[in-house]
């Protein structure tokens, strides 16, 4: 598949850093941020390459050349006026088409990451999708774009920073990667007024084909990609592996950060993941009995540090709770996600994330009024049965010898136990619970911190 690179960025909020080179050269550990985006590619079998380029474009293709010496073949297309960042894709419709793909790969060349591009495409083709956004969650979405989507992925709406956001919401953060079906071009062509649209000679990388592209400049977000939010051409693939804007200092340091520390290519959903798994009622949140009301939800002190810690270790964080309140009728799937959605965001604002929430919407024992008959089930994924772990380990690649459950109930050790982790136990929270853990603590942030400290 082709992958076409958006390298004209200028950097202009990390000045700092850049001392007047293009954002794509910026070093990460001794190389240019856009060297390790190809290698990575290469890793993975993509050998045919497109860089856009703009500001200071001559610096990118004086170091890169045809490719030959990354084991790539690039070609360029240099944009000698501004066009938007997504214009100069219009001007590639021919070469796109030629590629011999129906969709190409399309990147940011300012982002950092390491990510397993096989499974992002297989699920493009599997949803038959127009386009294919990469998402995951970060340590600041109060001030992030959202993705809201629906159950099968689809997106339904997609909220800039400025936008109205819902109260709470789902920590869904657009990474910046697509996949792109090239007919999305065609569609957006076609659909301009004859009056915002002109004919070119320089239609592509050769500058010798006639050909129509929009006037003046094309924003990627706002022209092309978020009007599809909706029509359910677009969907989202979710991801816990590494994407960092590193658009600030802050942000560029804490990249280096990890990359010395491996957790970038680490994260790679290709190689073996390491997992710090969670209940939720008394672990995270204050244990009311069974929770049926959002207004209920309260974090516990310290838990926010404890998975801020979680998130820099390396370690997945992902939640696994019994909900059988579902299957009697007392709370719906929607007033759950209301709930998670509150618990993501009091974490996002505290810099925390969930890279994934498992519930267990069962119940095995039958007659109470308004219960779901379909969900009264002796199940394997209610704990203490090990099946929500098992599932997290199958979609994220997740070495559970190498992972913990932490809880406050013998049932959380039990499913650890079940799925082959090693296990803590929340002590405060379970007085006289005889133990058969391998660590015990007084709080999520004692284990968590005991746990990393090996």
């Amino acid at each position: 598949m082709l992958a076409v690179i958006m390298a004209g960025g200028k950097g202009t909020r990390i000045a700092a850093v850049t001392k007047d080179i293009p954002k794509p050269m910026i070093p990460i550990c001794g190389k240019p941020v856009l060297e390790r985006e190809l290698e990575c590619l290469r890793e993975q079998g993509f050998q045919d390459i497109i860089l856009t380029v703009s500001h200071r474009g001559e610096v990118i293709m004086d170091h890169f050349g045809d490719g030959s010496r990354f084991g790539v073949h690039i070609a360029y297309y240099f944009e000698r006026e501004p066009l938007g960042n997504a214009g100069a894709l219009f001007r590639l419709r021919n070469e796109i088409a030629e590629s011999g793909e129906d969709s190409f790969l399309l990147l940011n060349a300012d982002a950092v990451f390491d990510v397993d591009f096989g499974k992002m495409i297989a699920a493009h083709r599997k949803k038959d999708a127009d386009v294919t956004l990469f998402t995951h969650p970060n340590s600041h979405p109060y001030d992030s774009g959202l993705i809201i989507a629906s159950e099968n992925g689809a997106v339904m709406r997609w909220l800039t920073k400025e936008d109205a956001r819902p109260s709470w919401y789902q920590n869904r953060v657009n990474a910046g990667l697509h996949v792109v079906r090239g007919s999305v071009l065609e569609k957006y062509l076609d659909a301009l007024p004859a009056g915002d649209k002109i004919t070119v000679m320089d239609g592509g990388i050769g500058q010798d084909r006639e050909a129509a592209v929009p006037k003046g400049k094309v924003d990627l977000d706002r022209d092309l990609l978020r009007p599809m939010a909706g029509t359910g051409r677009m969907y989202a693939y979710d991801s816990p592996e590494y994407v960092r804007d590193m658009g600030t200092p802050e942000r560029y340091y804490a990249v280096c950060r990890d990359y010395e520390a491996g957790i970038v290519k680490n994260r790679n959903l290709s190689r073996k993941q390491r997992a710090i798994f969670l209940d939720r009622d008394g672990t995270i949140n204050r244990y009311k009995g069974f929770l049926r009301n959002m207004d209920d939800f309260e974090l516990l002190p310290g838990v926010a540090e404890a998975i801020r810690k979680i998130n820099a270790s390396g370690y997945l964080a992902v939640v696994v709770t019994n909900q059988p309140v579902v299957a009697r009728g007392e709370v719906s799937f929607e007033k759950l996600r209301e709930i998670h959605n509150k618990m993501e965001t009091l974490l996002g604002e505290q810099g925390a994330y969930l890279d994934r929430i498992y519930f267990c919407p069962h119940h095995p024992h039958k007659g109470y009024d308004g219960e779901i008959p379909e969900l009264k089930v002796d199940c394997d994924c209610r704990k203490p049965k090990p099946g929500l772990l098992l599932r997290a380990a199958k979609e994220y690649h997740i070495d559970l010898s190498e992972s913990w459950m932490i809880g406050d109930g013998e049932n959380d050790i039990l499913a650890g136990q079940n799925a082959g982790c090693r296990t803590g136990l929340i002590t405060n929270a379970a007085p006289g619970l005889s133990d058969g853990a391998d660590l015990t603590g007084g709080s999520l942030l004692e284990l968590v911190d005991r746990i990393l400290a090996h």
